[in-house]
């Protein structure tokens, strides 16, 4: 057993800083000298790859160290850090498993990261629609009749890419679908970004690398104590050919890779292979707690699957409604739908301080609303879809701005993402159904923001000739 109290790269900063170099190296901050105060103190570990700090894309001493350290704590094969987030990691993961031309299953509610490494590794994506839990009004996974429907229809299938667990903290019967996968021959690729910290077990759901995924993108900075773009990458199994996955990471990811960047995921690896059961405790006790206060305070709580993630309501707002108020407040969750607010938790250690006392003051000033909306759930007409055209087709093609009104029927020619949560709605080559254009404009009249080239203050959308 590896010792996961070491902080490799973490250590190697520190002793590098306390030689008290004289940089006339990049970056052009010089050791943080040019920029004073606390900010230069920072700065200080904004270095390059120096003698003892290692190379990323060439890792011999501190970075190999912190990265083997990292494969031990998940369990993996072997294990990466990613300084471009988990969208790098989901790019390298596709093409560093599908080939040109490979039909390739996809749950439809992904990331636009993935949809875009789709069309850079020009396969055939089926869509695999997703399921619908009523009770917190949002979308979940596949569903394992639907992968087997799908695997009659495309025996060829080379890989299911799906989403575990989603935004919310929803989960579903990931174990099954895998098994299916891996009994045909389909090789199972999980945008986990959600999920670092699922290593730690009950009450927290059971990651994909547990259920036997081949490889998985991790979002460090989502749920650890990793800064933003901080994510990790993951091979399981034998079935993935490391040197291809190598061989992209090298290429999409930054040459001048940031060292507080991959010094925060050393220590977000030792923060949660430290997290103890007295650790755990605490989070529950802390996170019971201010869900109580909060339905004491008119407020409707729904706890999803993941203790991480929950999703709050206040009658007579929606979601929009009640993230101003707060945010007025100077309170910021992570997104707003047309229901409720997702609140983020954070993965406290045994008396951490966090200000749940001044949030829940602040809450209690917020007044019910009037509106009475009750969800609405937007029926998907298939199961299972496919893009009209292949890639190569859609760019060639010529675009045209139709009204919403004439638009069903027609094939989308522009992405087109409510945001968060970065699901899109549109995607160039596929159909667009009356349904989709029944929930865009719920969206619209709920206050959705939206990503991707549109005219949607016009009632427009850009379609496929």
């Amino acid at each position: 057993m590896n010792n996961q109290s070491r902080m490799p790269l973490v250590e190697a900063l520190q002793s590098h800083i306390r030689k008290d170099t004289v940089s006339f190296h990049v970056p052009g901050h010089k050791n943080g000298e040019l920029a004073g105060g606390q900010a230069g103190e920072f700065l200080q570990y904004d270095v390059t790859e120096l003698t003892g700090l290692d190379d990323l894309h060439a890792p011999s001493e501190a970075i190999k160290e912190a990265q083997a350290l990292l494969s031990d704590h998940y369990q993996t094969r072997k294990s990466y850090f990613l300084v471009n987030g988990s969208t790098v990691g989901n790019l390298a993961m596709i093409l560093g498993v599908c080939e040109e031309g490979d039909t390739v299953f996809v749950q439809r509610n992904c990331h636009k990261s993935i949809l875009n490494g789709l069309k850079l590794a020009n396969v055939n994506p089926v869509f695999l629609h997703q399921e619908f839990d009523e009770h917190s009004a949002t979308s979940t996974g596949i569903s394992q009749g639907t992968l087997e429907e799908a695997l009659k229809t495309y025996p060829d299938v080379k890989a299911l890419i799906l989403t575990y667990p989603t935004y919310y903290g929803m989960v579903y019967d990931l174990k099954s679908i895998i098994e299916v996968c891996h009994s045909h021959g389909v090789r199972v690729l999980i945008d986990e970004a959600h999920g670092a910290h699922l290593s730690i077990g009950k009450p927290f759901p059971v990651s994909a690398l547990k259920w036997g995924a081949d490889i998985v993108v991790q979002s460090a900075h989502k749920t650890l104590p990793a800064m933003t773009m901080g994510s990790y990458l993951h091979i399981r199994t034998d079935e993935i050919n490391s040197k291809k996955v190598e061989l992209y990471l090298g290429m999409l990811q930054s040459s001048s890779p940031s060292y507080p960047i991959m010094g925060s995921l050393d220590y977000a690896r030792h923060y949660i292979a430290s997290y103890s059961n007295d650790d755990l405790d605490y989070f529950l006790w802390n996170r019971k707690d201010f869900i109580n206060r909060l339905k004491e305070a008119g407020y409707h709580v729904i706890e999803g699957d993941d203790p991480l993630k929950i999703m709050v309501r206040l009658p007579g707002l929606t979601g929009f409604q009640l993230q101003e108020e707060l945010e007025h407040k100077g309170i910021f969750t992570e997104l707003a739908d047309p229901y409720q607010v997702l609140f983020v938790l954070p993965l406290l250690k045994q008396d951490d301080p966090f200000p749940f006392q001044k949030t829940l003051e602040k809450m209690t000033e917020i007044r019910p609303g009037s509106k009475s909306d009750k969800p609405i759930f937007f029926k998907k007409y298939k199961n299972i879809t496919a893009l009209r055209f292949s890639f190569k087709e859609i760019e060639k093609k010529t675009k045209e701005w139709v009204s919403l009104e004439e638009a069903a029927g027609k094939t989308a020619g522009e992405m087109l993402t409510p945001y968060p949560p970065g699901i899109p709605l549109f995607y160039p080559g596929e159909e667009i159904t009356e349904e989709s254009i029944q929930e865009l404009k719920w969206l619209m009249a709920h206050g959705a923001r939206f990503q991707g080239e549109h005219l949607l203050g016009e009632g427009k959308i850009r379609i496929l000739l």
